[in-house]
């Protein structure tokens, strides 16, 4: 904080920056904490020949938020590995990612960075039916990709480093970007695989679908079982949640600390007030002794005793009101009459 007592310009970025990332947070906290509860009061639907009875007489013939629970199967056709044999699935994702270090030129350090040049998902339609085959009961999974966290499984990584050559190195030091190479992953969604879906589930034409839900809640599609998924759901929220209390502990102590700076500068200034009052008073009646008019006094006359020159010259205030009998008479730690700032060393002041 300035001397003035206006708060530094450090100290206003940090106060406005703490307190606007608190607000973000707060609210991204507030709508994650929202999806949560939303999740954790999702009704667990069995996935059995209950089930098409249980939607018939629902309103609607839907339930809004519903969690089902099976193993994945295609509807007609399957998708295959391409490197894999003997590897299929309803959903396949590959991915190539360029990775590369990148000079950052603040820091001075080559930094890790990836970036994604292709990425192409293909699906079949697919349901969740139950682990023992001979339930003929199944759901149709839609729209799989609009999935919040659309979890799959990694059936082939490779990675194809770059060619290194002399004039290529020394190209990569001119332009600050050093390609490391090329990621190659491919993902499926496997038959088989257990699957926890979390969306509105709606029986139509006899055909019981889990479809994205409506009103702003998440869709899920996970490997995860359904307290496993929640767990994790909560353990997201406690991070943003904990983000959250740090960030407006921050701004409430830099709030505290400017407020409290300005209250010692009031008490300081008030204090000061008092002092130069008594000061006065002090001064009246000390003129009065000597039978002296203010008009009277020279002006460089000791502002103390009223009797001697002045010849010294406080620094760091700079003020020259004293005497050099009078400097020595102020009390620990000496301070300068007029200002009240600690006076760290003096310099004699010759009257000519």
């Amino acid at each position: 904080m300035e001397t003035s007592g206006k708060p530094s310009t450090a100290q206003i970025v940090l106060l406005a920056t703490s307190s606007a990332l608190t607000a973000v947070l707060y609210t991204i906290y507030r709508k994650k904490s929202s999806h949560v509860a939303r999740l954790r009061e999702a009704k667990k639907m069995p996935l059995n020949p209950d089930l098409k009875t249980i939607l018939d007489e629902a309103p609607g013939k839907c339930v809004p938020y519903a969690v089902i629970e099976g193993v994945v199967r295609s509807v007609k056709e399957t998708l295959n590995s391409q490197f894999v044999g003997n590897c299929k699935g309803v959903i396949e994702r590959l991915t190539l990612k360029e990775k590369k270090m990148v000079w950052n030129r603040t820091t001075h350090i080559w930094n890790d960075c990836e970036k994604v040049i292709h990425q192409r998902t293909n699906t079949v339609p697919f349901d969740l039916a139950p682990h023992d085959d001979t339930v003929p009961t199944t759901v149709r999974v839609v729209r799989s990709l609009d999935a919040a966290e659309l979890d799959l499984e990694t059936t082939y990584e490779n990675f194809h480093p770059s060619q290194q050559s002399l004039t290529n190195v020394i190209s990569h030091f001119i332009s600050g970007e050093r390609p490391q190479g090329i990621q190659e992953t491919e993902e499926m969604l496997r038959l088989g695989s257990s699957m926890t879906g979390v969306g509105e589930l709606v029986l139509d034409n006899n055909l019981v679908r889990l479809q994205p839900p409506k009103q702003g809640l998440r869709y899920f599609l996970s490997r995860l079982d359904y307290d496993t998924l929640l767990s994790k759901q909560e353990g997201h929220l406690r991070i943003w949640r904990v983000l959250t209390v740090l960030f407006g502990l921050t701004a409430c102590a830099t709030l505290f600390y400017l407020l409290w700076r300005q209250y010692v500068l009031r008490k300081e200034r008030r204090k000061e007030r008092s002092l130069l009052d008594e000061y006065r008073k002090w001064q009246s009646k000390r003129l009065q002794e000597l039978h002296l008019a203010e008009e009277d006094l020279s002006p460089t006359s000791c502002t103390v005793c009223l009797n001697r020159e002045r010849s010294c010259v406080f620094l760091e205030c700079g003020h020259v009101c004293s005497c050099e009998e009078c400097y020595r008479a102020l009390p620990e730690p000496k301070k300068c009459p007029i200002c009240r700032a600690t006076i760290d060393r003096i310099v004699p002041l010759y009257n000519s």
